[in-house]
């Protein structure tokens, strides 16, 4: 119903080798282009996860986490992707991946995804999981939305080099195929110009951009809530459907005396390092990081445990946790 209201066009493809290269291809005809899948799907999206970063094509891809490996459980919920969503593809590169936790912050989210996906020109992905995904919740649909379109050329056409870069953000003007401005696109290692090069020194400077424009734009990108940083010793970290227990199990504690807090990370990668260097100078000795797989983010985390303590809830169960078993837990923790 929504689409026609947009000029949107709905394709039904038929793998999902074609459905991601088909949103390429659709990205650079200067569409808005996304597509969803799971955990099996994304695997087979993974080469062309690393050709939309190479070509630096905008798009967004939804990915639904589910209990695995290989088919596991189809229909049940998971975050045991967390890795998958950031590495699935080969190559030096870094990715963009929101965490909702709501019905409403798919919906918020997916917008988000597609202006940062615009504006840095990469693929950004959306991590959900197999019980947000099936759930029907209240979902408020904004009129004044922020819609970010991506940066066309800086040049006229005879002078156009489509990865020519201008500004601090790195991030080259994108032409729209088929019109004035001709130009030619590879998922091999390239110059400027878009022409392959196959010289140490070529793989430096594209991989070094490419990496950068990301990594730069960490304060715009990294989001999160936080609650009871300042009077706490000891937070939650969390994200996603496994993040709604914690506000009632912190609550709970606190009500017992417990000084504790929670972080909930709405955007997975790039990892925030800042906020762990942060929390680390208001007070916080520990991060407990709760999340339905058997060690993940807890990695990146830990790279800071010589900050704070650093101890994980890591279950690779397919139920999100509920409030009661977290306050147990934070019962033993703290």
């Amino acid at each position: 119903k929504r689409l026609p209201e947009v000029n949107g066009t709905f394709i039904q493809m038929e793998d999902e080798l074609s459905s991601i290269t088909s949103c390429l291809g659709a990205s650079y005809a200067g569409k808005k282009a996304m597509t969803a899948t799971s955990g099996p799907g994304f695997s087979l999206m993974a080469e062309s996860i690393g050709l939309g970063v190479m070509l630096e094509a905008p798009i967004v891809i939804v990915t639904i986490m589910r209990g695995g490996p290989s088919t596991g459980q189809p229909t049940n919920a998971s975050q045991s992707d967390v890795y998958q969503t950031r590495y699935a593809s080969h190559g030096d590169y870094e990715m963009i991946v929101l965490a909702p936790s709501t019905v409403q912050e798919m919906y918020d989210l997916t917008i988000r995804a597609f202006n940062l996906a615009e504006k840095y020109r990469t693929p950004v992905v959306v991590a959900s999981d197999g019980v947000l995904g099936q759930m029907m919740e209240p979902v408020s649909y904004h009129s004044n939305i922020e819609i970010i379109d991506r940066k066309g050329p800086q040049v006229p056409p005879d002078k156009y080099k489509p990865f020519q870069v201008f500004d601090d953000d790195l991030v080259p003007g994108m032409a729209v195929a088929g019109t004035d401005y001709s130009f030619y696109v590879t998922g091999l290692t390239h110059d400027e110009e878009g022409s392959p090069q196959m010289s140490p020194e070529a793989a430096v400077t594209l991989i070094t951009r490419l990496c950068d424009k990301i990594r730069k734009a960490r304060p715009d990108i990294n989001d999160w809530e936080e609650k009871y940083i300042d009077d706490s010793d000891t937070i939650i970290l969390s994200y996603g459907i496994n993040s709604r227990g914690v506000p009632e199990a912190i609550e709970k504690a606190r009500d017992k005396g417990l000084k504790v807090g929670y972080i909930r990370l709405k955007s997975l990668w790039p990892f925030p390092d800042e906020l762990m260097i942060d929390i680390s100078n208001r007070g916080i000795s520990k991060v407990i990081v709760s999340e339905m797989n058997y060690g993940m983010l807890i990695k990146e985390v830990q790279r800071f445990q010589h900050l704070f303590e650093v101890t994980g809830i890591s279950i690779p169960t397919t139920i999100p946790f509920a409030p009661k078993f977290l306050y147990k837990r934070l019962l033993k923790e703290v």
